[in-house]
């Protein structure tokens, strides 16, 4: 789990290998495991809103690691945009789950920087 180290807001959850580890630990910044892609990547690499790691801390299993962590460039973690990829609430409608937007502001244009 990834927070702001300003006001804990849950930024993003997001995998890690030893690799990845290691790698925060190295250089003080954000890595991560993409499953998908079944590579390391560097979050902020390409759309510069890199996080910067303030803290590192694990529960009491030692099973998983919530980072405190600064963003540079835009001071957003989502690649929508938006500061968290948390921005949709569950609701129930008509007995199914539906989704709500609950923050629309996007702090830069994915199609820019991505070019998708």
């Amino acid at each position: 789990m990834v927070t702001d180290a300003r006001d804990n807001a849950v930024l993003m959850l997001a995998h890690m290998n030893d690799e990845a580890l290691s790698l925060t630990l190295e250089t003080g910044f954000a890595h991560y495991y993409s499953r998908s892609r079944d590579t390391i990547w560097k979050k902020g690499e390409t759309s510069g809103n890199l996080q910067k790691v303030e803290q590192i801390l694990t529960d009491c299993d030692q099973d998983a690691i919530l980072l405190k962590v600064s963003v540079a460039g835009h001071d957003a973690a989502c690649h929508t945009g938006r500061r968290s990829c948390f921005y949709r609430e569950v609701t129930a409608k008509d007995d199914a789950a539906a989704l709500k937007s609950i923050d629309d502001h996007k702090a830069f244009d994915p199609k820019t920087v991505y070019g998708k």
